[in-house]
């Protein structure tokens, strides 16, 4: 054997051991972190997240919902940090997930084995009282709650909810391009952005908020707008962060457009709202009096 075919089966083999190596680590992997609710079932090494979106009661039927709940499972897959459970209908908003009929559903996801909740419901998603009750219990027992755009809408004949999210539905502020401030530029979630930007988008107006239960990270320039006829003085947050008991909650009114969710400034954006509201980032929650800037 010549001394040039020894090194390059040396080599081979070197790469095809290299190759099961990486294989047997993904299955490894895998195997530490199956989701829950099987039988024999080892213990998560990655944070569980439902994303939550039951839009049958809404006005309109957004076109974005569908590939934003696929975002946030592919940012949650790339970067290890989440399993996502991906649901449209609203009976595992539970502690103890439901069938139809109201007995008891086993395996998949629930308010007892789920560490977070990315919501994006529209209007009065039909949960009953029960539900309700579980579902703010969640939030204050030191779970996460992040909720998108259509979220804003949500549950407005329930007062509580509101007061968890930290403000209600009033209607649409602006659609078009305006200016975004930001209030908070250190804070991870928006850190990326700067201290202002350019964004065009279907912007909602958030009502019945105090800024001092909410930390304002980003809110809407109403000078950028003048077609929009809003006040200049007006006070119209876009992005917050709040805790509700031991849990922590963030709104982004981001983003209408399905093609929004592809862009690398929303993507972060939602990763580290996510990652914050999970425990996996450290920020305190700030509550101010507007801050001006970014003019």
């Amino acid at each position: 054997m010549t001394r040039r075919l020894r090194l390059a089966l040396t080599l081979t083999a070197a790469a095809l051991a290299a190759t099961v190596m990486v294989a047997d680590e993904r299955v490894g992997a895998e195997q530490t972190a199956p989701p829950s609710g099987g039988r024999g079932v080892q213990p998560r090494t990655r944070k569980a997240l439902l994303a939550w979106a039951d839009t049958r009661n809404g006005i309109a039927q957004h076109a974005f919902t569908s590939h934003a709940l696929a975002v946030i499972e592919r940012l949650g897959y790339e970067t290890g940090l989440w399993d996502t459970f991906i649901r449209t209908d609203s009976n595992i908003i539970f502690d103890q997930a439901q069938k139809t009929d109201g007995s008891p559903a086993s395996g998949g996801p629930s308010l007892s084995n789920v560490d977070g909740i990315f919501f994006l419901g529209h209007r009065d998603v039909p949960i009953n009282d029960q539900q309700k009750a579980e579902l703010l219990a969640f939030v204050r027992s030191g779970k996460g709650f992040v909720a998108a755009h259509t979220g804003l809408t949500a549950f407005e004949s329930w007062p509580e909810f509101g007061e968890m999210l930290g403000a209600t539905y009033g209607g649409h502020l602006y659609t078009g391009p305006g200016r975004v401030v930001s209030e908070q530029p250190g804070h991870p979630i928006v850190k990326h952005l700067g201290g202002s930007f350019d964004y065009n988008d279907e912007f909602y107006k958030a009502q019945a908020f105090s800024r001092e239960k909410i930390d304002v990270l980003l809110r809407f320039l109403p000078a950028s707008a003048p077609t929009s006829k809003l006040p200049a003085d007006g006070d119209f947050p876009l992005v917050w962060a709040k805790t509700y008991g031991q849990g922590r909650v963030v709104y982004s009114s981001f983003s209408h457009a399905t093609e929004a969710w592809d862009t690398r400034s929303l993507q972060v954006l939602m990763l580290e709202a996510i990652k914050w509201s999970l425990g996996l980032s450290e920020a305190p929650v700030q509550p101010h009096v507007k801050r001006e800037g970014g003019n």
